[in-house]
């Protein structure tokens, strides 16, 4: 019992150390993977350090560039009003009648390169415009955009969590990418229904100071079709090497096939999104490209993820040199607990420190060494794993979780409120794909 024991003092000294403490996350684990293995007593001091290198460095090598490219995706996406593009054009197909629906269906697509807080911010003048247009309560619009934006945000890559839980679990990013759009899909309905169902009961009016001031000039956008290209591309390429991977070889070995997957690595795929990104801007200048300019402030955000999930990598390999697989297989037994596991630690662990990629990348790296001995180690099953800690990562949303702040403040809501809507609506979302995941795994198997 005792290397479990302390495990579970490890992973309530991460929460306290960034919650209470405010340790920076990078730091709160790699103390923890320092502590666990000196105080596990099962490998000398001089391993315990080389297995923190070695899970550091093979996690940064595998997601670090992805990562990055897809950060700098977003903060083109971002800054040439590519998304608010890609906003209006999903309006259209959708119906300006249908608001809740739009914004939902909006915040799926938007929140698969941008991080979910820059979203809302972007889109929430749109939703409060939208919602005063159609005459209704700003509360379905803004939940609506709030839980679809999670959605993607937390099960579908190049969102840095969901490639960093991906890298962790060793977890083909294809794969996940073709799983997290499906059960993602079925919590933005549920957070959709949500919307329409409970928040519209909230009377928030729409209007805002900005609404009284003259309308501005409408900037330059990029079309819908341009600025959706460096985001649907990466993914095509992404998921057709995953395909070509399968023992079947649907599309041969020969010249085609070598091609295919190329490009479809992760890398190379978002390298190519990354050059697609650059085209979005009216016109492209050497400021944008400098370290103060554009590429410097996706590269900040990126930078910070990629040493948390290298200190994540490095505590899961301290955790799995440990031996711990086999305690957990002597005391589990036949709970048969499966992929509930994964999910019930990630949601424990959002709840209680409120960021979602910490906790992805926090029960990740827990997880990864414990696979075998809960049965997920299935190639075919590890990419639902990944999917299902993002679904565990967004239960849920509350004070100690900035985007909770974000949409209660832009959407003129209470703090009541912002439980009653954004909260609740995040158990619904968080519990909706948990299952979908959990009922796909049993196919899977």
């Amino acid at each position: 019992m005792w290397p479990l024991a302390l495990l579970v003092v490890c992973v309530v000294f991460i929460v306290v150390a960034s919650t209470r403490l405010k340790l920076h996350p990078f730091l709160a684990l790699l103390l923890a993977a320092l502590g666990y293995g000196m105080a596990v007593g099962r490998m000398p001091l001089v391993d315990v350090v080389k297995a923190i290198n070695d899970g550091f460095g093979a996690t940064v090598g595998y997601i670090g560039l992805v990562i990055l490219a897809g950060s700098v995706i977003g903060v083109f996406l971002e800054k040439s009003g590519g998304a608010s593009s890609l906003a209006e054009t999903t309006l259209r197909l959708v119906g300006r009648r249908n608001v809740p629906a739009a914004m939902a269906l909006i915040g799926y697509l938007v929140s698969i390169p941008v991080f979910c807080d820059s979203a809302f911010v972007i889109l929430a003048p749109l939703t409060r415009a939208l919602s005063r247009g159609a005459g209704i309560s700003l509360a379905p619009s803004a939940i609506a955009l709030s839980l679809g934006l999670y959605t993607t945000h937390t099960m579908v890559p190049p969102t840095p969590g969901p490639v960093a839980a991906a890298g962790l679990l060793e977890a083909d990013l294809g794969m996940v990418i073709l799983w997290g759009l499906v059960v993602s899909g079925f919590a933005m309905a549920a957070g959709w229904l949500f919307a329409v169902k409970v928040a519209a009961r909230v009377e928030i009016d729409p209007a805002g100071p900005e609404d009284r001031a003259e309308p501005a000039a409408e900037a330059w956008r990029p079309s819908p079709a341009k600025a959706v290209l460096p985001i649907l591309l990466p993914i095509v390429l992404i998921v057709l090497k995953s395909i070509g991977d399968f023992p079947s070889h649907p599309f041969g070995q020969g010249r085609p096939a070598d091609v295919i997957g190329f490009v479809g690595q992760p890398v190379v795929a978002l390298l190519i999104g990354v050059f697609l990104a650059l085209l979005l801007p009216r016109k492209l200048n050497r400021d944008m490209l400098s370290a103060a300019g554009w590429v410097g402030e996706a590269v900040v955000p990126a930078a910070m993820i990629i040493v948390v999930t290298g200190c994540g990598g490095a505590f899961g390999k301290v955790i799995q040199q440990s031996g711990i697989a086999e305690d957990v297989k002597g005391i589990l037994g036949g709970a048969n607990l499966g992929l509930w596991l994964p999910i019930l630690l990630a949601a424990a662990l959002k709840t209680a420190q409120g960021s979602s990629t910490v906790a992805m990348i926090t029960t990740a790296s827990i997880v990864a060494p414990l696979l075998p001995v809960l049965g997920l180690d299935a190639p075919a099953v590890r990419p639902l794993v990944a999917v299902a800690i993002g679904a565990g990562s967004i239960m849920v949303s509350h004070a100690n979780d900035s985007f909770f702040w974000v949409v209660v403040q832009l959407s003129k809501m209470t703090v009541k409120q912002g439980y009653r809507l954004h909260t609740l609506g995040s158990l619904v979302i968080g519990s909706t794909a948990a299952l979908a995941t959990w009922l796909l795994s049993l196919l899977a198997a």
